[in-house]
This record gives structure tokens, C-alpha cells and sequence, in this order.
């Protein structure tokens, strides 16, 4: 499925374009989020070191734009909510090749053998994976990888990540601004209506 298709089913269901939403959304809740993550990563616990571990690589970077502080959020937000992003937000070395074996939804950073902890900052490329086949090599950021595999988890109409559900419910709700309380809704063809 193209990218362009994905949006357009997006929009024709729900009459909502998902880039400019997300974008919009995304960036009004960024600064408040990172301060609420930055205020965690503050306390003691497990939860408090992995946000003070995201935290610390981002201040790191030399250069910090609106990308970079997208990805913040994007990695932070499962961690502050206690989930568990690691089969997911996944990092393999190019020389090497993925396993992509028991990988329903992942976003695939790929580096080279300059492995850092900055790579999801900065990466070489990211791959969407769905149902353990790369559908899409080629966004050089998480944002626009996270903001696409969400478009194509709904226009494939699959299951958000188990391990994930309060991150992606948060992305549908707060972030898309889908209706409160209404799961969504199933895409459906021509025929079907």
C-alpha cells in the first residue's frame, strides 16, 4: 500500500488528515511532555533512570530541532506510562540484517557500525515492519516513521502492540484527537457501506 493511499483512507474515514494533526498536536504537547518527563526522570526508579537515560542523549546532541524533540516525546512516552517499547523501537546494524521472526509492529532503526545511543536522534534510515515484512525503508525519523506505521495500522486495520496499547491510545486520543471513548473504527471498503 502506498503512502499516499494510507493518508487518503485515513481522511476518507475519519475526514481528518493525519500528518497535519498529528504534527500540530504532537508539537502543542511537546513542551509540557518534556517537562513532565524531565520532572520523573528526577525521582528514583526504574522509570526515573530510563527517562533520565533518554533525557541525558538528547541534551547530548549538538544540534536539538523540532525532529529530535518529536523523537523525545515518541521514546519517552511509553517509558513514562510503563510500557514496554523494546520490541518495538528496535535498532539493528545495516551490515547485519534484521530478525524480523515474531515481529508483528516494529519501527527498525537502522545504523551502521557507528552504534550509538543517539541512533534514534539521528538514524541512517528506519523500517516499518508489519507482520515480520519491512512494508517501508526510508523515513529518517521517528516522527514521520511512528506518525506512518500509525496510519497503516489503521487503514490495515490491525491491533495496536499489546505492550503498547496506553502509548498508541494516547497517540489516537490526544494526539489524532479521535473520539473519547470509541475505539477505532474499523476501515471499510465501498461495498461494506
Amino acid at each position: 500500500m502506498h503512502v499516499s493511499t494510507v493518508f487518503a483512507e485515513f481522511h476518507r474515514i475519519n475526514n481528518v488528515n493525519l500528518r497535519n494533526q498529528f504534527y500540530k498536536e504532537l508539537d502543542r504537547h511537546t513542551p509540557k511532555l518534556i517537562t513532565l518527563f524531565r520532572d520523573k526522570a528526577t525521582k528514583t526508579g526504574k522509570i526515573a533512570e530510563e527517562l533520565t537515560k533518554l533525557m541525558r542523549i538528547y541534551d547530548l546532541q549538538e544540534q536539538r530541532d523540532v525532529n529530535m524533540r518529536r523523537a523525545l516525546v515518541l521514546c519517552a512516552l511509553p517509558v513514562y506510562l510503563r510500557e514496554d517499547a523494546s520490541k518495538f523501537l528496535r535498532t539493528y546494524n545495516s551490515a547485519d540484517g534484521p530478525d524480523l521472526t515474531d515481529t508483528p509492529l516494529a519501527l527498525l532503526t537502522v545504523v551502521t557500525d557507528d552504534t550509538t545511543d543517539a541512533s534514534l536522534f539521528s538514524p541512517e534510515t528506519i523500517c516499518i515492519v508489519v507482520e515480520d515484512e519491512i512494508l517501508v525503508s526510508g523515513p529518517t525519523n521517528l516522527a514521520d516513521s511512528f506518525l506512518l506505521l500509525f496510519g497503516y495500522i489503521y487503514a490495515l486495520d490491525l491491533q495496536y502492540p499489546k505492550n503498547l496499547e496506553l502509548t498508541f491510545t494516547f497517540i489516537q486520543k490526544v494526539v489524532v484527537c479521535l473520539e473519547d471513548n470509541k475505539p477505532l473504527k474499523r476501515a471499510s471498503t465501498d461495498a461494506e457501506e
